[in-house]
């Protein structure tokens, strides 16, 4: 038996990057995958390649995250193709950046409605199907930059001490309900994450597929074990 065949995982934010390095690695095991990301074309081309490869299936369904409807009707699509929940990873999120005196209303808006409204609205719509499973695992995708301020962050930095903060108080509301919490906080992974892309001469940085190895892992531990907090970073990033 593939190892995560008959688990079911919605991913936001999959279409590229950490995000969908861990569908592959479910898919690859087995597991049956909800992508999802706010275009359409890249779902598609997400689940379909993500399907071809097997032996597990993905299927995609548009999310934006800063609306709690759409972010409901994203788990509901799961339980009603897949039977059921037991995987929520809230990967979606975005960095704008700028210093407080430079920064405007539209874009510290749109940082912290997506890297933490969207968390709350998609955990919330998670949680009554993951407890309907018996408990499950929620990922939430943080920063070394939640705990390390610098001069630009201040809507990046707001919104990833938030998550932190966040992912520990849902950890312990949640851990006798079956459901582990945990905040996987990388350093630099060498993604789409700023507008040039990855960049191939970056190869001191991490790799998606190296955040996406510490979630897998994860899964694999005993119930009794909860790691609730991972910061993963380069091993040898270029002296200063």
């Amino acid at each position: 038996m593939a190892q995560f065949t008959g688990k079911v995982a919605v991913i936001t934010g999959s279409t590229r990057g950490i995000g969908r390095a861990t569908a592959e690695a479910l898919v690859r095991g087995g597991g049956k995958v909800v992508v999802s990301s706010r275009r359409s074309d890249a779902v598609a081309e997400t689940a379909h390649a993500l399907s071809e490869a097997g032996p597990g299936e993905a299927i995609g369904h548009v999310c934006d995250v800063r609306e709690p409807d759409v972010c409901h009707e994203l788990m509901d699509v799961a339980v009603e193709r897949f039977g059921g929940l037991d995987i929520l990873v809230n990967n979606a999120g975005l960095g704008r950046f700028a210093k407080i005196q430079d920064m405007d209303q539209e874009t510290w808006d749109i940082q912290i409605q997506t890297n933490l409204d969207g968390v709350f609205h998609c955990s919330r719509a998670a949680i009554p199907h993951l407890m309907a499973r018996g408990g499950g695992w929620i990922f939430n995708i943080g920063s070394l930059a939640g705990r390390n301020a610098f001069s630009g962050g201040v809507a990046y930095n707001a919104s990833k001490w938030g998550l932190l903060g966040m992912s520990e108080a849902m950890m312990l509301d949640l851990r006798h309900e079956g459901i582990r919490v945990s905040c996987i906080m990388p350093g630099s992974v060498n993604t789409h994450f700023f507008e040039d892309g990855p960049d191939p001469e970056d190869d001191w940085k991490l790799q998606s597929q190296d955040i996406a190895r510490v979630m897998t892992d994860l899964l694999a531990f005993p119930d009794r074990a909860l790691p609730s907090k991972v910061e993963i970073r380069p091993s040898q990033p270029p002296r200063k």
